[in-house]
């Protein structure tokens, strides 16, 4: 069933666990994060990241995300991550995305804190969740669709520069209208290449001033321990791909090395896709409802 992302976070923040939000840039990945919910009973975000545009666009997988979320068993929320315009997250309005992210996070704060207030009064008046973020999120090399460009942790000479500043976040907030905020605390988008330098206690410290629910961007990759940890401090919403792509691919890899017919059928291989990251997401899903 499809519902707003404020019910589905609100639920979370209550009972103290995190829900999956998957970006779906294809059927494939869209039928597996289905499948892995219903299996599991579980809650789940659909997402269509505006960087996946040169994969398809909102135009196209937008109401085929729609399609299965209203078929679906379980309660899913259909979000545009990061919107880098107000014509994309008006576009996701219209179609019947149930929220948005409006992402000017690499702006200066003025400006990231009036464009996104102007975001939450345009999807507020037609009951649509908004999403915004402050602080910066890494970006991979490797896989790092989420981006803008590659970098670390060495790439700044002091971390407080990059993590949520707690006092901005509560100023933010309660300016903006914003329902859940997406803070900085060291995970990476893509695929972690050495271990991340995590600042859980950030998020308690944030939590300390406001009482919203927190999202954890460049969710996959992260030890099952640290999940957890974040969980338990304020994270409900954890934005996950890359892995889930990565364990599609490597499947694809073994079974054509390993093949020895005559032809090779796409369908056979898309149905093994679409079990490989429907495992993933479930064992992702797993940790993130039972933390």
């Amino acid at each position: 069933m499809l519902v707003t992302l404020n019910e589905l976070l609100k639920d979370a923040k209550e009972k103290k666990y995190a829900v999956g939000a998957f970006n779906v840039p294809n059927l494939e990945a869209i039928r597996a994060v289905i499948q892995a919910a219903e299996e599991l009973g579980s809650p789940v975000i659909l997402q269509h990241a505006e960087v996946h545009e040169n994969l398809i666009s909102l135009d196209e997988i937008g109401p085929i995300m729609l399609q299965y979320a209203r078929a679906a068993k379980v309660p899913v929320a259909v979000h545009l991550d990061h919107g880098a315009s107000f014509e994309m997250c008006v576009k996701a309005i219209r179609l019947g995305f149930t929220s948005v992210m409006y992402d000017a996070s690499s702006k200066e704060y003025e400006v990231n804190l009036a464009e996104s207030k102007e975001i939450v009064k345009i999807a507020h008046a037609v009951g649509v969740s908004v999403e915004a973020e402050l602080g910066h999120i890494f970006t991979s090399a490797v896989g790092g669709g989420e981006g803008r460009g590659s970098d670390s942790s060495e790439d700044y000479e002091d971390l407080e520069d990059v993590y949520t500043d707690p006092d901005l976040a509560k100023a933010f907030v309660e300016e903006t209208g914003v329902d859940c905020l997406a803070i900085g605390f060291g995970t990476v988008h893509g695929i972690y290449l050495k271990e991340p330098k995590l600042d859980l206690n950030r998020i308690l410290q944030i939590k300390e001033k406001i009482d919203v629910p927190f999202v954890m961007h460049g969710g996959s990759g992260v030890s099952e321990e640290n999940y957890r940890t974040a969980i338990k401090n304020g994270i409900c919403k954890i934005n996950y791909y890359t892995y889930m792509n990565k364990a599609a691919g490597k499947v694809l890899q073994e079974e054509l090395e390993n093949f020895s017919g005559d032809s090779v059928f796409f369908d056979e291989l898309s149905l093994s896709a679409t079990e490989a990251m429907k495992n993933n997401v479930k064992a992702a899903m797993e940790i993130f409802m039972n933390p």
